[in-house]
């Protein structure tokens, strides 16, 4: 199944406990429908040290959200927005926000 959403896209969560809160994809996991996005679902983790170099304690890491529970942030709307697929004159497929018709680059 192919997604709308890709790395490095700018994206809104919609539900969840990071609800409102907005960030860059790292990675999009097509396998597990979940992506990576930057400064969203932080979890601690309690590891045992496995050497010197390596302690134990709590770490925090970032996880994956299912990819329904976010959405593409158009920057010239200033919403969340659903994406459409548009063919040009030369014959390329862009995605354009269903709102504006801006063209949702990926930077």
């Amino acid at each position: 199944m192919g997604f709308k959403i890709r790395k490095n896209d700018f994206v809104i969560v919609v539900k969840g406990k990071d609800r409102t809160k907005k960030g860059r994809v790292l990675k999009v996991l097509p396998k597990e429908n979940r992506v990576l996005v930057e400064g969203i679902n932080f979890v601690k983790r309690h590891t045992k040290p496995r050497s010197a170099t390596q302690p134990g304690g709590i770490i925090t890491m970032e996880k994956p959200v299912s990819i329904g529970n976010v959405q593409y942030f158009c920057m010239k709307c200033n919403k969340p927005v659903r994406l459409g697929i548009k063919q040009l004159d030369d014959k390329t497929k862009v995605r354009v926000c269903k709102k504006c018709g801006e063209i949702a680059e990926t930077k």
